[in-house]
């Protein structure tokens, strides 16, 4: 896929690729905008300093391109 309004693929990136995935990685969410939001990515909480804390280490549901539309319908609430 091309980079377009909806997929960006940074592979100069030093830190990509950020997850193993089969597919290229859309980069364009780098910094998942559901990380505030219960979503439909696979996600754990962490206790640290007595807080709970969302832990996406093991989260691709962003870096998906087919899962544009869906997150931009769940920003949009």
């Amino acid at each position: 896929m091309k980079n377009s309004a909806s997929f960006f693929s940074n592979k100069d990136c030093r830190f990509y690729p950020c997850h193993e995935m089969e597919e290229d990685i859309n980069c364009l969410f780098c910094y998942c905008p559901l990380y505030h939001m219960e979503c439909p990515g696979t996600y754990t909480y962490i206790e640290q300093d007595g807080k709970s804390i969302k832990n996406c280490s093991d989260c691709t549901f962003c870096h998906i391109a087919a899962n544009y539309g869906e997150i931009i319908k769940l920003l949009k609430g």
